[in-house]
């Protein structure tokens, strides 16, 4: 099963905006930063600017936040871009097995308080606490400060 890193990108992509390391912010050099391809970060930032996080204007490379960071929490980039379950039952069981049917939804019980105190989580965590651990790790690794214009 393929992991989900569209959280990640996001945030990547954000924090690039909020940071705004490049004096060219398109989706070519933004897709390069994060190792992808153009088409994948104006879905993202497309996604991001129907959650109102983002505006942008189309054949611009100037994508600003449309909060502070310290208000825009790691749900809410979560809610515009991914919004999966981060746990999930096996639907492709025996359905005449009652064990492996029985503790599929007993497990479902489970993966829906671990989901629910995930969010509650995230909905803590700000860009603001994720750029401020950033700017603490290029204080301790100044060698790992390099943008590539």
């Amino acid at each position: 099963m393929k992991k989900s890193v569209r959280l990640s990108n996001a945030v990547h992509l954000i924090a690039l905006i909020a940071l705004n390391p490049f004096a060219n912010l398109s989706s070519q050099r933004l897709a390069q930063s994060i190792n992808t391809n153009p088409s994948f970060i104006r879905q993202i930032m497309s996604q991001l600017r129907k959650a109102g996080l983002l505006t942008s204007t189309k054949g611009h490379a100037e994508p600003k936040l449309t909060k502070p960071v310290a208000q825009i929490s790691l749900y809410d980039i979560y809610q515009a871009v991914d919004n999966t379950k981060l746990l999930n039952i096996d639907t492709q069981i025996d359905p005449a097995c009652g064990p492996g049917r029985n503790i599929q939804l007993s497990l479902a019980t489970y993966y829906d308080q671990i989901q629910e105190k995930v969010e509650q989580q995230m909905q803590k965590i700000t860009l603001a606490d994720v750029l401020a651990q950033y700017q603490a790790r290029l204080a301790a690794h100044p060698e790992f400060k390099r943008y590539d214009n």
